[in-house]
């Protein structure tokens, strides 16, 4: 469960620099040739996601005691943040790009997978 734990906690923070890069990409910030347009809600939800994600990330790699329920609602919150995306894109009037499509998918799937490693080690713990 050790190696689950700290395996968790460093995607977290993997997690959390990728959230930052799209919240820096849609607050209008250009990064090398990566450009997105501005949106300033998802820039807001993506700070947010960055920030759970660095809380549980931190609680893990710390070895807190309160790791794996922080991992676990670290997840689920980004998860949320992932879905009320993929919901803005889907409902929106403009067809998202490539890139918003490969990076809500890729971080649904990523996040659902810690999610369920955070759900089953807390559960066998108890």
């Amino acid at each position: 469960m050790d190696a689950l734990r700290r395996s968790l906690g460093a995607l977290s923070l993997l997690y959390a620099l990728v959230f930052v890069t799209f919240a820096l990409l849609h607050a209008g910030v250009g990064l090398g040739p990566l450009r997105q347009p501005v949106i300033v809600p998802a820039a807001i939800v993506e700070t947010l996601c960055c920030l759970v994600l660095v809380g549980g990330g931190y609680g893990a790699l710390a070895r807190r005691s309160w790791a794996w329920d922080g991992l676990l609602y670290t997840h689920a919150a980004a998860l949320g943040g992932v879905l009320l995306g993929i919901f803005a894109l889907a409902l929106g009037p403009e067809d998202g790009n490539t890139l918003l499509t490969w990076y809500h998918s890729i971080m649904a799937i990523m996040l659902a997978a810690g999610l369920s490693g955070a759900f089953y080690a807390s559960r066998v713990r108890r």
